[in-house]
Parts: C-alpha cells; structure tokens; sequence
C-alpha cells in the first residue's frame, strides 16, 4: 500500500471511498482484502463500496492513461469477458445495466490454456507461454474442433481441452488421460500451440460479433486476463472493424487482475449509492448478470 501511495502521489485527504472486490473468487482471497479495506474505511472515515471483480474487467474498459489512451465506448454495447475462471458475453444498455448473453457451460478459456500449457509442458500461465510457443510454428495445419452450440452464445472448452490432451499422448505414449514420456519437440509444441489456440480465439471472435450485430451494439468491450492476449486483441479489432463497431480494450495490464480496475468499478458504484457496512462478507459466486 505504500507503494500505491508513493506511485500515485496522492494523501488520504484525496480519497472519497474504498472499494474492494466482495466476489466473486476464492473465499480466502476475498476475506483478506475485504477486511483489510474495511479497516482502512474505519480507520479513515471512508465509505466501504463493495464491487464485482467481474464488474472490475468490464470498467477497465473506461481507464486511460499516460500509457495509452482508449475511446470511451458507447452504449449499447456487447462486452467479452474471458479470465482463468470465467468466459461469459453481456449486453449493457448503460452504465450498471446488464444483461447476460452467454457463458462458459464447463470451463473458461483461460483454465483451459492453464491446462493444455501444462500438458505441453510449458511454464505457467499457459496464455502468454502458448501465445509466445504459437507463434514460432512454421506448419499450421494442426486443427483442433470448436464447440459451436448451435445458435447459443454459450462457450464449451472441455471438449476441445479433452482434443488436446488425447492428441499430446498419443504423440508421447500416454494413455489419453495422461501424457507419456516421450517429450515433443519444440516445433510440435508450437504447432499444437498455434492450433488450440486458433480453436479459442475463433470461437470466441465469432460469438461475439454475432451478438454486437444482433444487439445493434455501438462498441465492442474485451477484458479479463485472457484479453492479454494478442492474437485475441488483434483478431477480434480486425472483426470488429469490418463491421464498423469499434473495439475498447485496455492495454494488457488493466487486464489482468489489478486496483485500478477495481477503483473504476467502485467510482460507478458510489456514483449509484452503493454502501456497504462492516458487516460485509465475501461472495465467492457473486453473480454479475442474469440472461
């Protein structure tokens, strides 16, 4: 905190509330950092603004900074957040106004690249480490299956996690459920890293330019950790723009989990008179929207 203190230059004297994340995540997590803001807000005099961390990627949409500034996007609009727990598509109408489109059915995008980056023996994260392993491939003709749906806007990544894992065993004498002992070579980690990775990125860019168009939406919001991810940035930018929608994503380290974010959400929050007393209590499956 006193980092915070000396980067952002500021005193208590101008802070007008605290705001911490209720939920939702793991309640260890969640308990530590609400009762630590809650004893700040004692201490301090401060209104205590409970916020959704998943609120907190949505509103990292409208920070900027000296690094890069972002458009504000505009209303209506259709919103893609993708996290190693999360992957869900909302509509908003206007600031707090939320309506759920479609969500992972099983896993999120991140856990699923945690796990095949894992599989294939890469460090974690497995995000940055398949993006940065995919871009080496020379032969890009591993093609792994995409979970469509039908005409929903849900999201499936365990089959195309259970794909993976199959095709990384057979290649390493395992059995399918685990992978054998034969390491693959630095060109075949890339080339499955390049074909996984194609599989979520398309999925996920085509989804949700469905919905922009079918919502009339006016911007085009990505956030969450996976949302580092280049690929997923500049593929969906370019979708973005063929159908003339502009697309608002933050630059990478408002995407991953951060204060600032967090900060942006509770400033919306107080704005619309949220309190919270000292009696908060963390809400691991805090939900964001209903459909």
């Amino acid at each position: 905190m006193d980092e915070a203190w000396t980067a952002a230059g500021v005193t208590w004297d101008d802070i007008e509330a605290v705001a911490v994340t209720a939920g939702p995540g793991l309640a260890g997590s969640l308990l530590v950092g609400i009762n630590f803001a809650k004893t700040l807000a004692y201490v301090h005099k401060k209104p205590l603004i409970p916020v959704n961390h998943l609120e907190g990627h949505l509103y990292a949409a409208w920070l900027a900074d000296e690094a890069r500034e972002v458009p504000e996007p505009l209303f209506p609009l259709v919103a893609l957040i993708v996290s190693g727990g999360h992957t869900f598509l909302v509509e908003m109408r206007d600031h707090l106004e939320y309506r759920l489109l479609g969500e992972t059915v099983d896993d999120a995008a991140g856990e699923a690249f945690d796990k095949v980056g894992r599989l294939l023996g890469l460090p974690y994260p497995g995000g940055p480490a398949i993006m940065k392993a995919a871009a080496g491939a020379t032969r890009r003709d591993t093609i792994f299956p995409r979970a469509w749906l039908g005409d929903s806007f849900d999201f499936s990544f365990s089959g195309l996690k259970t794909a993976a894992r199959r095709t990384i065993a057979a290649e390493t004498g395992g059995t399918g459920t685990e992978t054998g002992d034969t390491p693959l070579a630095e060109d075949r980690v890339s080339e499955l890293s390049y074909g996984f990775q194609e599989s979520v990125v398309d999925v996920l860019v085509t989804k949700t330019l469905r919905a922009a168009r079918q919502v009339g939406a006016r911007s085009v919001v990505l956030g969450g950790g996976v949302a580092a991810n280049r690929v997923l940035r500049d593929r969906l930018a370019d979708a973005a723009a063929s159908a003339g929608i502009p697309l608002v994503v933050p630059r990478p380290a408002l995407c991953t989990d951060n204060g600032a974010m967090i900060g942006a959400a509770g400033a919306r929050r107080m704005e619309a008179g949220a309190r919270a007393g000292l009696d908060l209590d963390a809400r691991p499956s805090m939900p964001l929207a209903k459909r």
